[in-house]
């Protein structure tokens, strides 16, 4: 029994180390992931803004056609009036322009652009930057796109940390116990 208790105290501390490590790589993945996904929108959200600052038309910034959020990895741009109204969209859920949820534009008044992750039902997520821009009519623009492939990618690394977390905490545990076993054997 003394080898057990020997073996678990060597280990331990090990097994705390590793999920450390393998949470931490997770997470760094994760997040690089996630926020690598606004590259494109806020390039088109900020140009798009700065186009309406400089007298274009809200129908020449939008994208060709119409982009079904629901199954589309297609960017959109969404422009809305300083009332918050919809002046203008590429975005159609289920055919109808999408809702944006309350708070969002009020905060961008206050901040000047938001970067949030948008849902506008359950199996829909989007990765959305909204930008406030002025001029003669001024408003606020979204552009955004699907996280279907990001999550998927996401997924992956979950499950690729957990396989080396798991495999990891296994292969320090059986050195533990040989090491226990060939100190024992020489006493």
């Amino acid at each position: 029994m003394e080898k057990y208790k020997n073996i678990f105290r060597q280990w331990l501390p090990l097994a705390v180390a590793i999920t450390a490590v393998c949470g931490l790589v997770y997470l760094a993945v994760q997040q690089e992931l996630r926020q690598t996904a606004n590259d494109p929108q806020i390039q088109i959200a900020e140009d798009a803004a700065a186009a309406l600052e400089n007298g274009a038309a809200v129908d020449s910034i939008l994208p060709a056609g119409k982009v079904a959020i629901e199954r589309s990895l297609a960017p959109f741009v969404m422009v809305f009036n300083d009332r918050g109204e919809v002046a203008a969209s590429s975005a159609a859920l289920h055919g109808e322009t999408p809702q944006l949820p309350p708070g969002i534009l009020e905060y961008v008044r206050t901040h000047g652009q938001d970067r949030v992750t948008w849902q506008p039902e359950g199996d829909v997520r989007i990765a959305a930057v909204v930008v406030r821009h002025q001029g003669a009519q001024p408003g606020f623009v979204l552009a955004g796109r699907s996280l279907r492939e990001v999550e998927i990618r996401e997924g992956n690394a979950e499950l690729e940390a957990g396989a080396a977390w798991i495999l990891t905490l296994a292969v320090t545990l059986v050195m533990c116990a040989l090491g226990e076993w060939i100190l024992s054997s020489k006493r």
